[in-house]
């Protein structure tokens, strides 16, 4: 699955604040997200984060060109 630092996933099931959308913050094996309704942080294995996924956002220009010298 493609997620990127910066998307915005909203989940199957809400989070006890209310909110399904949360921020990425970090990838890899992990994932670091960021509650969008109160700003509580969780780490979490990719896989659990992936199997409760429902919807993926970029935000506006999110695809970013990246130069890598040369």
């Amino acid at each position: 699955m493609d997620i990127q630092i910066g998307d915005i996933l909203t989940m199957k099931k809400p989070h006890p604040c209310g909110s399904r959308d949360w921020l990425v913050l970090r990838i890899g094996a992990d994932f670091k997200l960021r509650c969008l309704g109160c700003g509580h942080e969780v780490m979490g294995p990719r896989a659990k984060f992936e199997k409760n996924l429902r919807q993926v956002q970029r935000p506006a220009g999110g695809e970013k060109e990246q130069n890598h010298g040369g």
